[in-house]
């Protein structure tokens, strides 16, 4: 059956006496008719779900107002007036924090868990019907919104990402990885509102419903907003609107709706348009095994090999282990980067060091390396509480190694698989050992899945590990794990092995290793867990890609002039002072720059040469590589905040010398929007990149800005709307900087804002994303002091 939503509520309480500046929900209590007058003009346009008034009644938004002790009283207020405005079902409103977590911003991931927590049972104790989590930009942000609102009721939860013309979030997250993630955790429909119209975002519907299995949902835009006459207007009228609910009805989509810009008129346009509808028939075979990272999704299956990353391991590994127990992920760091870079698609992740803490350091590590790969993560421990750590900091679907038929795997790791959406790697051991013979490890492996799937967990969760010994204590040892292999085939699962326990205690292990991967490629072989780096595994993995026909007709094998495997790049020391700086601050690797920046002032390069040839140039790289999709806002930041370090580093060793500095950027969100989260990232960048920024904060009105920018002589003004209905106010600060004879350049940007209404405000310059933003605001600087 398909389901309609309601439309936008804002600009509808506007219109019903809601102040500029004013918190939406308390209108809740302070006019409930209002409120649900609104619900039964959306019902009697044809909306058989209406939203509760709740999208910002959360502690945290809240606090804006002084309002965040009035969170139960504000949902429950809401719940029943759209309970009361007609028979319809109900939808909690859930809004993002505006924060974003730990480590992309300072919210940590428990504390978000708390606030989503409060907010989703106050809504479900007052009769919701559903909980709608909406309008998020952060996985990890919706992460820790799923997992409250789970844990607080067992109401259905629609989860709906934001996107933008990209096709990503703006921390990167593309609708596939989403679809992976959010369904294996529990979401009952996933979906998509706001940010765009329906045009741009049939795609979107199209890849969630082609990964996912449960229910799409959609609500757009009517288009972007425009200004006209001093209003804010959006182009795409009522009929249009309606129009495109075919097709997103043939894309997938079985709730639709409206967001921003939308009217009861476009609401019942649309329920008149696929009234006679029917569903999409949807495929809901067999689901492969997913797994993804923020901004990736990689598929385990017959079609290639996968090659599991092994090197951030430290057993066996002395230097590396000494590293992790001081605290330093200097070597896991550079492992992570340098294995993807030799082909790893997956990497497993171990802090088995003795004497630390090792969820403590598990967390750490699996948040420094989601923010410089983009590779999904295999959680290696045996420890059920570093276990947890690494799969609650992953932005993703991690792959847990591993569940044995052991008790304590069994009651304390498959509730956190299930828990977490994370995927298990099933090892055929038991409480008595090794099982010897390969029918043993099938029946054991069996016992394991049906474990698993009384705990929920289904045929897409599942990576069967053939267990491997040495031959030298055991002369079966190969035969068994090529027999272990072919039983498996009777499961149509994915198999993974660690490769290099085969040849222990042997003499010229590459070569039995290799010879052994052979044999098992050949037997059925999907995901070996293996070192990257050994030339001879990748000579196998390569010819063994044409022979099982993964490389047809052996193309990518012919145009290898010599198959070897790919190197670890140059060691930042091999490179000069600069480059190696600039390297360093592109990879986000904080731990070289103290050397590296004393080596450059040690080679008499002065502090405005490195800034400008090493810590610019490599921003203006990553600016590039930002606007043309090939990295994502947490790994800009990332960079930011290294070339941050950089320029302390300067300060420290030139500290009567000024520090080449980018000029005074005076920042704010305009009067009435109480949205500051695309800000922050924008400050964040602006001041990591050498401007002195004063950072005035939410809400700010007309007068404060102007005084802030004539006090501190600002170079550049930064007026940020994400609302539709504060973008007036854009034009009131431009008018207000002029009138007073302020001389800094005017940028403008936000969710809300174009070129075109920046053009029309009188704005200098206008700012789709915050490294665009570091763009313009340096070229004003430059052209200043020319």
């Amino acid at each position: 059956m398909i389901e309609i939503f309601d439309g936008a509520m804002g600009t509808m309480l506007q219109a019903g006496g809601l102040k500029a500046g004013a918190c939406p929900e308390l209108m809740n209590v302070d006019a409930p008719d209002v409120v649900k007058k609104i619900h039964r003009a959306y019902i009697a346009a044809g909306a058989t779900i209406v939203e509760t008034n709740t999208f910002g009644a959360s502690s945290l938004k809240l606090a804006h107002y002084g309002l965040e002790n009035r969170v139960r009283e504000l949902n429950f207020a809401a719940v029943k007036i759209a309970k009361s405005a007609g028979n319809v079902k109900v939808a909690g409103s859930i809004g993002p924090t505006g924060k974003f977590i730990s480590p992309l911003g300072e919210l940590d991931f428990d504390d978000a868990y708390k606030i989503f927590f409060e907010q989703s049972s106050a809504l479900a104790e007052a009769g919701a019907d559903f909980l709608i989590i909406e309008t998020c930009i952060d996985i990890q942000e919706m992460r820790a919104a799923l997992l409250a609102a789970k844990d607080a009721c067992n109401l259905p939860i629609i989860c709906q990402l934001s996107y933008s013309e990209d096709g990503r979030t703006v921390t990167g997250t593309d609708p596939q990885s989403a679809a992976v993630i959010l369904e294996s955790m529990g979401a009952s429909v996933v979906g998509v509102n706001c940010s765009l119209g329906p045009e741009q975002l049939v795609p979107v519907v199209k890849i969630l419903a082609e990964n996912c299995r449960v229910p799409v949902s959609v609500q757009p835009n009517a288009g972007m907003p425009y200004l006209e006459d001093g209003k804010t207007k959006f182009p795409m009228d009522a009929k249009t609107f309606g129009a495109w609910g075919s097709k997103l009805v043939a894309a997938g989509a079985t709730y639709l709706g409206g967001c921003c810009g939308t009217t009861p008129d476009h609401i019942r346009e649309l329920a008149n348009a696929i009234r006679n509808e029917k569903l999409r028939i949807r495929n809901y075979s067999r689901r492969p095994l997913m797994l993804a990272s923020r901004s990736k999704t990689v598929v385990i299956d017959k079609k290639s090999t996968t090659l599991i990353g092994e090197r951030i391991n430290p057993t066996g590994r002395k230097k590396l282990a000494a590293e992790i127990r001081a605290g330093s992920l200097l070597g896991v760091k550079k492992d992570a980067l340098n294995q993807i870079k030799a082909g790893a698609k997956i990497l497993d992740v171990n802090m088995g060091v003795g004497g630390i803490n090792q969820a403590e350091m598990m967390a750490q590590a699996v948040r420094e390396i989601s923010r410089i790969t983009d590779a999904p993560l295999a959680i290696d421990t045996g420890d059920a509480a570093a276990l947890e750590a690494g799969l609650k900091n992953f932005p993703g679907r991690a792959l847990i190694n591993s569940v044995s038929l052991e008790p304590e795997r069994i009651e304390k790791f498959l509730p956190l698989a299930k828990r977490y959406g994370a995927a298990i790697l099933i090892l055929p051991l038991t409480e008595a050992g090794v099982p010897s013979t390969a029918e043993e490890r099938f029946s054991v492996a069996k016992k394991i899945l049906d474990a698993a799937k009384s705990f929920g967990l289904d045929d897409g969760d599942f990576l069967l590990d053939a267990l491997v010994m040495t031959i030298s204590a055991d002369k079966n040892a190969c035969l068994e794990v090529l027999k272990t292999l072919k039983l498996y085939g009777a499961l149509n699962l994915p198999t993974t092995m660690g490769l290099s326990n085969i040849s222990f205690g042997l003499p010229n292990r590459p070569l039995i290793n290799s010879t052994f991967f052979a044999m098992c490629l050949a037997a059925g072989l999907d995901a070996p867990i293996m070192n990257p780096y050994d030339e001879s595994m990748q000579n196998v993995l390569k010819s063994a890609a044409a022979l099982l026909a993964h490389d047809p007709n052996g193309l990518n094998f012919s145009k290898l002039a010599q198959v070897t495997a790919a190197a670890p790049p140059p060691k930042k020391f091999s490179l000069d002072a600069l480059s190696a700086i600039k390297f360093a601050i592109r990879e986000g690797d904080k731990d070289e720059i103290p050397a590296l920046i004393k080596r450059a002032v040690d080679e008499k390069f002065s502090a405005d040469e490195i800034t400008e040839r090493a810590l610019t140039a490599a921003m203006n790289e990553l600016g590039e590589d930002f606007g043309a999709g090939k990295i994502f806002l947490p790994q800009v930041l990332l960079s930011a905040e290294t070339m941050r370090l950089a320029f302390d580093e300067l300060k420290k060793i030139f500290p009567a010398q000024e520090t080449q500095t980018q000029g005074t950027f005076v920042i704010a969100t305009v009067k009435g929007d109480v949205h500051d989260l695309g800000k922050n990232i924008v400050g964040a960048l602006l001041a990591n990149s050498g401007f002195k920024l004063v950072d005035l904060g939410k809400d700010v009105d007309s007068e404060k800005i102007v005084r802030a920018a004539l006090e501190h002589d600002a170079d550049i003004v930064g007026l940020c709307a994400l609302m539709t209905t504060t973008m007036i106010q854009i034009d009131k600060v431009v008018e207000d900087l002029r009138a007073a004879g302020c001389a800094a350049k005017i940028m403008v940007g936000g969710a809300a804002l174009t070129q075109e209404y920046a053009d029309s405000a009188g704005a200098d310059a206008y700012a789709r994303d915050g490294v665009e933003a570091v763009r313009l605001a340096k070229n004003f600087v430059a052209q200043k002091n020319f």
